[in-house]
Formats: C-alpha cells, structure tokens, sequence
C-alpha cells in the first residue's frame, strides 16, 4: 500500500485514521509522559510543534487505538484517560 506524506496535516488522529506517512516516535512520547519532571521543548518554526502536542494530547486522553501498531503500545499497560487542556496560540496577533 502505498502512503501519501501529510503535508499540512498537524493532527496525529487525522495521519493515523488517513493512512499518511508517519515516523513513529511514540516512545519519546511515553518517555517524557514517565521520565521528565519538567520539559521545556524549543523548536523552529515549521519543525513539527503542533503535531507533537496532537499526539501527547491523544496520549493522555487514553484514545489507544490510535497507537495501534506503534512503538508506544509495548511501553504502556495501563491506558489511562486524563483531562486534556490545549491551548493554541496559532492564531494569536504579535
């Protein structure tokens, strides 16, 4: 089967349910979820912010069927829900 990229696609359920193209790093995800007490994540313009955030948004919210077949599915046991708080600043003027 052959995978298109998600090219202006920022949301990790919309490149999972789509079948896109999509480097698995979810178990960064679920070590900064159990190792780091504080993060502070700088990251260029353009450099995938918005769609880090989707994915540890869906992590946390315990939505585990999209993380079928990734590497996170043999770090976490428990699949808890949390509540989510997200704001975006996308929009914001200067």
């Amino acid at each position: 089967m052959e995978r298109r990229y998600p090219i202006g696609i920022q949301t990790f359920s919309e490149i999972v349910r789509g079948e896109y193209m999509y480097v698995d790093k979810t178990d960064m995800v679920w070590q900064l979820a159990h190792d780091a007490k504080f993060i502070f994540m700088s990251r260029p313009r353009r450099f995938g912010k918005s769609l880090l955030a989707s994915t540890i948004e869906s992590y946390f919210r315990g939505e585990k069927e999209l993380f079928e077949g990734l590497k996170i599915m043999q770090l976490e046991k428990d699949w808890e829900r949390y509540p989510v708080l997200r704001f975006d600043l996308s929009g914001a003027k200067h």
